[in-house]
């Protein structure tokens, strides 16, 4: 492939003059570990690339925007791509979320660099541990993942950013005279994960399921550990969007106007996106393709900020991209790709020990919006419900089906415990950089009893 730079150079000076241009191209490299039933199944390297050329058309104070991708990385096909994405913008209608272009920049001082690459290597700290666990008897399935995505955005105004994000995880199920248990951290290098760790955590749990006891459905009390409370806490924050709100179509819409400034809770909950958080960094710009309720095309490069969604348990914040933020005469915000929400001093352990009957919920899976009114979401249980009784987990019981609002939760969650890196069962592929802390739910609501094994 020739360099993104070229391909941005190449989009840039086939456009035509009267047109404004924005380039989006992201080079990827991807490196991955496959096993089951303890043994090395596949792992592969590959390398691919996407580009985005959007054309923008302004007639007096309206502008139409046209935009075309590609994955082909042959670059004769550029100056088609950006032939179509003008026939687009001069047939499409009106752009709702049109801003004025972005100031020129010096660019970055990397712009010229070499994009960087990943490949098996990076899994050599953890490959031994794996090769161990293989010898011996639990069952072990899973994958290891690596990516590395450089993305450059130009336009033809003369803004210029890139940034290499890295991304990586480990998912390991473990499965013990048919029980299952399931456990996954997210990286950036590998260097902090802890393979012995895991399986320690995912022996214990085993341990627990040696006894099984049937309950019916019904409300619990429930400890949700920070993988369940990041799954529902993501899809919170991708329905906070102000257009959305103002328009009385999501759950953060009030008579009149939103929700922000109501109080959820009195635990001091702080749920907030930061592209500068430590061990959790991503790209601090916004490289989009298209255009969505909470992110805008004619903000690509923009700079992107920490945002308090939630500050010390009230809605302070909702996603507006530059054209909705003026037109509701709101701050300018963009989500970042990770998540964190503060929490409190207490272990998970300690959590344990004050429950007098109650359940520990491990994973959640097949997570679906029921009411997008009051967000009201359903899903199942998987890989490990445990009953703890009079401070100690005694048993795994059967999975269910739950319904359950996260506004709803930060509402009855009756304590917090230490927040702390954690990766997503259901939305660990698209939300990988989280940081959240347990939490207590005494009436967690388990709709229905699930066959799912």
């Amino acid at each position: 492939m020739i360099g993104a730079q070229q391909v941005v150079d190449i989009a840039l000076g086939a456009a035509d003059s009267g047109t404004e241009t924005i380039v989006v191209v992201t080079d990827r490299a991807d490196a991955s570990l496959r096993w089951a039933n303890n043994s090395m199944t596949t792992n592969g390297e590959t390398v691919s690339r996407n580009t985005t050329v959007i054309s923008i058309v302004r007639r007096g104070s309206k502008a139409h925007v046209g935009s075309m991708r590609t994955s082909d990385v042959n670059p004769a096909v550029i100056p088609d791509l950006v032939a179509a994405a003008q026939r687009a913008a001069l047939d499409a209608p009106e752009a709702r979320d049109a801003a004025p272009p972005l100031p020129a920049d010096d660019g970055p001082a990397d712009w010229d660099a070499p994009v960087p690459g990943t490949g098996a290597q990076v899994f050599t700290g953890i490959a031994p541990d794996l090769a161990k666990a293989f010898r011996g008897t639990d069952q072990l399935y899973g994958y290891a993942r690596h990516v590395l995505e450089t993305t450059f955005v130009a336009t033809s105004t003369g803004l210029r950013r890139r940034y290499t994000q890295p991304t990586g995880s480990v998912e390991i199920n473990a499965k013990r005279n048919g029980a299952s248990a399931w456990a996954g951290v997210s990286t950036a290098n590998f260097l902090d994960v802890q393979v012995d760790s895991l399986l320690d955590g995912l022996s214990l749990r085993l341990g627990w399921a040696e006894r099984t006891v049937e309950l019916p459905a019904g409300r619990y009390e429930t400890i949700m550990p920070p993988s369940t409370v990041a799954d529902m806490m993501i899809y919170l924050t991708w329905t906070m969007d102000g257009r959305g709100a103002h328009e009385g179509r999501t759950a953060l819409s009030a008579p009149g106007g939103t929700r922000v400034g109501e109080k959820l809770t009195d635990l001091p909950l702080t749920l907030y996106s930061d592209p500068f958080a430590e061990s959790l960094e991503c790209q601090p710009f916004v490289a989009v393709p298209s255009s969505s309720e909470r992110v805008s095309i004619f903000d690509n490069g923009m700079d992107i900020g920490r945002v308090d969604w939630i500050k010390d348990g009230v809605i302070n914040a909702l996603a507006y991209p530059r054209a909705v933020a003026a037109e509701y005469n709101a701050p300018v915000t963009a989500p970042a790709d990770n998540l964190l929400m503060t929490g409190g001093t207490t272990e998970l352990a300690d959590m344990i020990a004050a429950t007098e009957r109650g359940l520990l919920l491990t994973t959640l899976w097949y997570i679906r919006v029921v009411d997008p009114t009051v967000l009201l979401l359903t899903g199942l249980t998987r890989d490990g419900v445990y009953l703890i009784e009079d401070g100690e987990v005694t048993a795994a019981v059967n999975n269910f089906r739950f319904n359950e609002s996260p506004l709803d939760l930060l509402r009855r969650a009756s304590e917090a415990g230490i927040s702390e890196r954690t990766l997503p069962r259901e939305w660990g592929d698209w939300a990988t950089r989280s940081a959240m802390p347990t939490l207590r739910i005494p009436d967690f609501h388990m709709s229905s009893v699930s066959q799912a094994q």
